[in-house]
């Protein structure tokens, strides 16, 4: 099962309907509670909006979010779910997780901000091979919608960067950590295959 974290930001079916399109077993955990009694196999922070309201709002699901990582239980962060996972985010004071250390900050001035629309990708398989990105090519657009990016203090986490006035982190993956500044429900068939990678992670 994977449980979809409701913590009142995004369009929930979005994700849940392309989860379950690709063979997926996923769950809409709107509480705590909800979250520890849930036996997990993975958990997905989506979500669109500010820093400061995603941290306030995931406050109570947090010392539950920690043991599943600490668990080695996969944990995919999606859009500000993947900025949650950082330290700290210009966009607020309040503090981030910190289950990857970096910064937030926000897109350079000369570029619309927020970004919204397609993107490409680049991959980073220098850094790292990633399970999730297999299949995904170099010149590969995915849907993007936010004013702030990921600055990780370790590059090598970095899977995929994209190129919006400044070379930014796309894809990030740390051991059982795996985030996308992207949204990859609403980026067609590469979007899906991200996903299927992630299920048939779970699965191995």
């Amino acid at each position: 099962m994977i449980a979809i974290i409701d913590y009142g930001m995004g369009n929930l079916r979005s994700i849940h309907n392309a989860l379950d399109k690709v063979g997926g077993n996923p769950v809409i955990i709107s509480d705590s509670k909800s979250l520890s009694d849930a036996d997990a196999d993975a958990v997905v922070i989506p979500g669109v909006g500010s820093f400061g309201d995603a941290m306030h709002n995931l406050t109570p699901f947090s010392d539950r979010l920690f043991d599943l990582v600490d668990s080695g239980t996969p944990l995919l962060g999606i859009c500000i779910g993947m900025q949650v996972l950082f330290d700290r985010s210009e966009e607020s004071d309040a503090a981030g997780f910190g289950l990857i250390k970096g910064d937030v900050i926000r897109l350079p001035d000369g570029v619309k901000i927020p970004q919204m629309g397609w993107n490409e990708l680049t991959i980073h398989r220098d850094n790292l091979d990633s399970d999730m990105l297999a299949g995904v090519n170099d010149g590969d657009f995915f849907y993007f919608v936010h004013s702030y990016y990921c600055v990780p203090e370790d590059k090598r986490v970095i899977a995929a960067t994209t190129d919006y006035g400044v070379d930014m982190a796309a894809v990030v993956e740390k051991d059982n950590i795996h985030a996308v500044q992207f949204h990859p429900e609403k980026s067609s068939k590469k979007g899906l295959l991200i996903l299927k990678n992630f299920v048939e992670m779970i699965k191995c």
